[in-house]
């Protein structure tokens, strides 16, 4: 029994999923940004792109 307790207190004491999370976290932020700016962007730079093709040869 005494195990068992200092193993669940060493569990609540462990950080290393609080840190994962925090990454998974992060990481979803930076993509959501990225699709956000791809969306905003997108119709930008396809006028950008279809007026260069319209002044080539």
């Amino acid at each position: 029994m005494p195990k068992l307790l200092a193993r669940s207190k060493d569990f609540l004491r462990d950080d290393w999923g609080v840190s994962s999370i925090e990454y998974a976290l992060l990481g979803s932020l930076i993509a959501m940004a990225i699709v956000v700016s791809v969306a905003t962007l997108s119709n930008a730079v396809k006028a950008m792109y279809e007026l260069i093709a319209s002044r080539m040869p």
